[in-house]
């Protein structure tokens, strides 16, 4: 009888990695080729002469509400030629971020036959972190000089929290999550359980579009932060159930469970200072990932389904 069950598992392995196989192999097949614009670079090495070229080039790089004299003026700002100097060491080839990109597209195209790949153009931002990765139809522009690494000088004075994914290993994350924003339909979030559905949205997108990140990457976590969600999700589920918080409007409930913060806040001193922050994605991540398990759904008519409907089907029982 042992015997039998040990060949039945391994039979069902086989048949599980020969899905994976072929299912890789169709999506690589997508074979989308791109070319970086690093504009970080033709900007800080132009001179004055050059800034009409630059901006026929590149126009919707340069606001038509700032003059000439202001890019000028950038243009020879010792503390931005510092920033651009970093990046350039930094960032003295994109290759190892193209191929993570090209992955990603190759992913999307799949499972979004109508994605068109757009430029990619990187660019420095004076460090504006809430706006690492901007994405239109046509364009993504990756701001690199938030990328340097969460130690790097610039980043002084910057909380730890949000330094912390400051990464090279970031940059095609933040693109997915970009992404994942034009595919997800849920019109209005009015509840603690609608912004969680809206995250394991995002997240269960990242899944499928990163599969060579691990899970602590997705989610922009550590190892320990990642581990300590896994150990306490009956907790937190019980919490969020007891005080009746899922269906709360209480608008102090994102801050607590869904911006990105230092820790999440459940009001309890021995607990706020060990959970890590955003545990409301993480948890509508765990809930999405089980209505997809238990449900023959597929990936789009899951994006456009209602949260109510995807928790009140998802089965979802938090690990114990």
């Amino acid at each position: 009888m042992k015997n039998l069950l040990l060949s039945l598992f391994g039979l069902l392995l086989i048949i599980s990695c020969k899905k994976e196989t072929a299912l890789e192999k169709a999506i690589a097949e997508r074979n989308i080729d791109i070319s970086v614009e690093r504009f970080d670079q033709f900007f800080g090495s132009a001179t004055a002469s050059d800034l009409p070229k630059l901006k026929k080039a590149y126009p919707f790089m340069f606001p038509q509400h700032f003059k000439d004299s202001f890019w000028i003026a950038k243009i020879k700002d010792t503390l931005n030629r510092e920033l651009i100097r970093e990046v350039g060491v930094k960032y003295q080839n994109f290759n190892s971020v193209e191929v993570e990109i090209e992955s990603l597209f190759n992913h999307l195209k799949y499972y979004f036959p109508e994605f068109s790949p757009p430029r990619i153009i990187t660019t420095t931002s004076s460090v504006d972190y809430r706006n690492k990765v901007i994405v239109t139809d046509t364009i993504a522009i990756i701001a690199i000089d938030t990328y340097l690494g969460k130690d790097h000088y610039f980043y002084e004075g910057i909380q730890k929290f949000i330094r912390n994914d400051f990464d090279e290993a970031q940059i095609v994350v933040d693109m997915a999550a970009e992404y994942a924003k034009n595919f997800i339909y849920q019109p209005q979030r009015k509840t603690l359980l609608d912004e969680m559905i809206y995250f394991g949205k995002q997240l269960y997108l990242k899944d499928l579009m990163l599969p060579n990140k691990n899970e602590a990457q997705r989610i922009a976590y550590s190892t320990q932060e990642l581990d300590w969600a896994l150990a306490n999700e009956e907790y937190i589920w019980r919490y969020f159930v007891e005080r009746e918080l899922l269906y709360s409007t209480d608008t102090k409930l994102p801050s607590r469970f869904i911006n990105p913060a230092p820790f999440s806040k459940f009001y309890l001193e021995e607990i706020d200072t060990d959970s890590p922050g955003r545990i409301g994605q993480y948890m509508g991540w765990q809930i999405v990932r089980a209505y997809m398990k238990n449900n023959n759904v597929s990936l789009k008519d899951m994006l456009r389904t209602t949260p109510e409907d995807i928790f009140n089907n998802s089965k979802f029982k938090p690990r114990r």
